[in-house]
């Protein structure tokens, strides 16, 4: 993570987002920086490392404009774990501010399925030679050495072992080339034994659940099962089962809680929903469930221990990033306390009609060049005209302002009955190999006349 980082200068860190993101130049630049001062403290000296904390993030603005996409591609390009999780998803009915530390168990969930990932991949050379033989000593067992030959290494060699030898070489290279990819073997496959557990007469929270299940996993014996597969599925399961037994699964563990406590990203969506206009009156009501859930986050962002299936993670240095519209409730709403924690705050603009245009032509995963990989995949080429990227992008906007302003998702909404009738059509109607170029008229005679109707249902998402 450092090493990357090292590399990684603001001004770089905004340029890639650049590459996926349309406008939201204040954004970038605050989370590049968080994103660096990682780095910066990391390499800070020893004793004040652990006094430098993250500046939290605070993005303001309407759905669609890019907040949670900023903070994920971030994520991306530093390699760090990162989370997103709903912050109305602690007031739910049953389900007050309930069990707030399990975003920061996901996290390191995500962090330790990196690491493993990470590993597998360096021991992917030496896993892939065993399960070479273990193919091997299914389809062409070894010859065992008779007794004359043991203990004479410069001996005559058997010629049956030479023979299997050779045989078992011709064999190795068809494997590898894949022509016997088809061909079906008998593999003996690990089975866990880990029972389904269920509590009565009481609740247990879902840490101790899965303690309770893999401690009961791991003292049951592991079984052994038979199965009829192809060598291509076989050479599957046979590596995840090799690079598993090449893993200290007790390293990963170590890494993984260090990696999320070091580089971890969590992304609280839609925390204008737990804020509240305080109007002084005290009593119950849905506002106190409310700030409960505000006063439960606050110790995790403030940072705390959390105790996980892998060991305990602290949260001190974990980067929180928050989201909201703020359209009915303000950031000022927020509790105090909570409100210190987000000391950067980032207004994001409401998307405007060149910025559609924009969107719809530049990113590396715009959604034009979705669609072009997709007919491509059918032998389909597909075009689209400069105007007619500006026709709905104007279509995009207008129906954003007189309907409903979900930003930039509406232009998945409108390119998607555009396209519906294509997409149908290939490739019984159009086949193979031919072109398609969508023009300013095509979009005008396929959405013009549900832009007209202002009821617009089918815009709705």
């Amino acid at each position: 993570m450092t090493h990357s980082l090292k590399d990684l200068t603001p001004r770089q860190i905004v340029a890639e987002l650049d590459q996926y993101i349309i406008g939201q130049h204040d954004a970038k630049r605050n989370v590049a920086i968080a994103l660096r001062n990682r780095w910066r403290r990391m390499n800070s000296s020893a004793d004040m490392q652990s006094e430098i904390t993250p500046n939290n993030i605070l993005m303001i603005g309407a759905t669609g404009v890019g907040k949670t996409e900023i903070a994920r591609r971030l994520a991306k390009i530093a390699d760090a774990p990162f989370i997103k999780v709903e912050a109305s998803k602690f007031t739910e009915v049953g389900y007050v501010g309930r069990d707030v530390e399990s975003m920061v168990r996901d996290l390191v969930e995500q962090s330790v399925n990196m690491v493993r990932a990470a590993k597998k991949e360096a021991v992917q050379v030496k896993a892939q030679q065993q399960v070479e033989e273990t193919i091997l000593d299914i389809l062409i067992p070894p010859v065992k050495p008779t007794n004359g030959q043991l203990g004479f290494e410069n001996g005559p060699k058997d010629p049956d072992a030479e023979l299997n030898e050779r045989t078992r070489e011709r064999f190795r290279e068809k494997i590898r080339s894949g022509e016997m990819d088809d061909r079906k073997i008998d593999i003996d496959v690990q089975q866990s034994q880990t029972p389904n557990i269920g509590v009565m007469g009481g609740t247990v929270d879902d840490l101790s659940m899965m303690n309770i299940q893999e401690m009961i996993g791991n003292m049951m014996p592991k079984r052994g099962k038979k199965r009829k597969v192809s060598i291509a599925e076989a050479r599957k399961i046979l590596l995840e089962e090799e690079a598993a037994k090449l893993i200290d699964m007790d390293e990963v563990k170590e890494e993984a809680i260090r990696k999320a406590e070091d580089a971890g990203i969590i992304f609280i969506d839609e925390i204008d929903k737990v804020a509240s206009a305080r109007s002084g009156n005290g009593g119950g009501g849905p506002d106190v469930s409310r700030e409960g859930v505000q006063r439960d986050l606050l110790p995790i962002v403030e940072g705390s221990a959390v105790n996980t299936k892998y060991g305990v993670i602290h949260t001190d240095h974990i980067l929180f990033i928050a989201a909201g519209a703020f359209h009915v409730a303000k950031p000022s709403d927020l509790i105090p306390e909570l409100q210190g924690r987000f000391p950067i705050r980032v207004e994001l603009q409401s998307l405007s009609e060149d910025d559609f245009y924009q969107i719809l032509k530049e990113p590396k995963n715009a959604l034009t060049k979705q669609y072009e990989a997709m007919l491509l995949a059918e032998g389909v080429e597909l075009g689209f005209q400069d105007d007619a990227l500006r026709e709905l992008a104007r279509i995009a906007f207008e129906v954003n302002s007189e309907v409903e302003n979900i930003g930039a998702r509406r232009l998945q909404t409108v390119l998607s009955h555009l396209m519906n009738d294509f997409m149908f059509d290939i490739p019984d109607v159009i086949g193979a190999n031919a072109k398609v170029v969508v023009t300013k008229e095509l979009v005008n005679e396929k959405l013009n006349g549900l832009v007209k109707n202002r009821d617009l249902s089918q815009f709705i998402l």
